[in-house]
């Protein structure tokens, strides 16, 4: 982060250390993009220069810690084994490693300028909560949906329960005067070819979910999906969502992730696709986002890939007009808003207890993730990228949409193969890697 950002984004006194939201908010007050990579590595050492090098970036940043497989799975011994042989793991052991190493990974670098966001994958996060509330730090993400469908087999029921302790164990065990925070992962279901009314509806419901289990910061997640006017008008549909229905007083802002699917091999439409990523997130008022790397269809990012594209991605950022291009086009009550909010409305609609009524709506069908094979996943929804390059229902099975709200291309949905269908997961990646192809 470069001295002159630093000091515009850096927060009052009345802001507590390591404040995850308060930091977003102020940056988000001085017109800077939060730029955020998904970097985690098990040594001590590596961890803690990562974590100095994107501290230091030239841009507005905060920091990652990725945990392994292992903790993400609970496997607490293998983990420690791990350790003790010096094997490399895929993410940092934050549960096996000792409190007083996760706090000299955090010593000088977790401060008012730069929090310090724990990322990892698990449907029971009850240990990982502990582990980091112990060194200080108060922000995570995941959510009862988005952190089970996807990722596994655990049932729905457990996660939900699982999920609900983990959101009143932040609020109880984060250090006087920090202000929790957790980010809903609902907006990037299974990365990609989930049309965004569902991804938008999962976001919302989850945050909601948050905030009923005594978290008043939170923020909404929603991914890069294959056509950038489809995109603004989820994330405008995400917005306005989320002031209808969060509670009063919440403290909430809306994360984009890079495209999460299969990514463009050549480093130049890498780089288009971030940059793309980055132009919408101004456009569309969104506070932060998460990068993906030049490196990403090819091998794991180094540290040196990660900061190359924070730095990328922030100066793509301050060179987009925010009310240039696109900002404009989506019509508030878009047929996205629309599908979300039918969505939202009958889950809710369900009864008082938001984890009772996911439960019931997944059973219903109400629910019902494209291409999703967890067992309690109806899968009888299906999608398809129509001519024009957007993400479309081709079969809503039993969700509850108006009629009214849905619209299929004249034989855009007919017949979808197995051929079409992995055609369509490179979509993405074939067009921006064209030569002539210019977003």
């Amino acid at each position: 982060m470069t001295a002159a950002a630093l000091d515009l984004v850096r927060p009052t006194s009345d802001v507590a250390t390591g404040s995850f939201g308060g930091f977003v908010a102020l940056a988000a007050g001085a017109g800077q993009l939060v730029v955020q990579p998904r970097m985690g590595m098990s040594d001590p050492a590596t961890m803690r220069r990562g974590l100095e090098l994107t501290k230091y970036a030239a841009a507005t940043t905060v920091g990652t810690i990725t945990l392994d497989s292992y903790t993400r799975l609970g496997d607490e011994a293998a983990a420690r084994r791990a350790i003790a042989a010096g094997t490399s793991l895929n993410g940092y052991p934050i549960v096996s490693h000792p409190e007083s190493t996760t706090r000299t990974v955090l010593a000088a670098v977790l401060d008012d300028s730069f929090p310090v966001q724990v990322r990892h994958g698990s449907a029971r996060p009850e240990e990982i909560i502990r582990a980091l509330t112990k060194v200080g730090l108060s922000a995570t993400e995941g959510g009862p949906v988005s952190y089970c469908l996807p990722y596994g087999r655990t049932p729905l029921r457990e996660s939900v329960d699982c999920w609900t302790r983990s959101c009143e164990l932040l609020v109880e065990l984060a250090e006087p005067g920090q202000t929790p925070h957790l980010e809903c992962f609902g907006g990037c279901m299974l990365g990609q070819l989930c049309p965004p009314s569902l991804l938008v509806a999962i976001s919302l419901l989850e945050a909601l979910f948050f905030t009923r289990h005594g978290l008043n910061s939170v923020s909404l997640s929603y991914a890069q999906q294959t056509e950038p006017a489809l995109d603004q008008e989820a994330i405008l549909a995400l917005r306005r969502l989320a002031a209808e229905f969060l509670p009063a007083g919440t403290q909430w802002h809306v994360v984009l992730y890079t495209y999460m699917g299969v990514f463009p091999s050549s480093a130049r439409g890498a780089r288009r696709l971030l940059e793309a990523a980055a132009e919408l997130a101004v456009r569309t008022r969104t506070e932060r986002l998460i990068v993906k790397t030049a490196a990403e269809a090819h091998r794991i990012p180094t540290i040196e890939d990660n900061v190359r594209a924070l730095e990328y991605a922030a100066a793509a950022a301050a060179a987009t007009d925010p009310l240039s291009g696109l900002l404009g086009t989506a019509a508030p009550d878009s047929e996205v808003y629309h599908q979300a909010r039918d969505l939202i409305r009958a889950v809710l609609d369900l009864g008082d207890n938001l984890g009772d009524s996911l439960c019931e709506a997944f059973r219903r069908g109400y629910l019902d993730v494209p291409y999703c094979l967890h067992p309690d996943n109806a899968g009888e929804t299906r999608s398809f990228i129509d001519e024009g390059g957007r993400l479309r229902w081709a079969a809503l099975g039993r969700m509850p949409i108006d009629p009214a709200h849905h619209t299929i291309p004249p034989g855009g949905a007919a017949g979808l193969s197995s051929g079409r269908l992995l055609a369509e997961l490179t979509t993405v990646a074939r067009t921006y890697d064209q030569p002539s192809y210019d977003h």
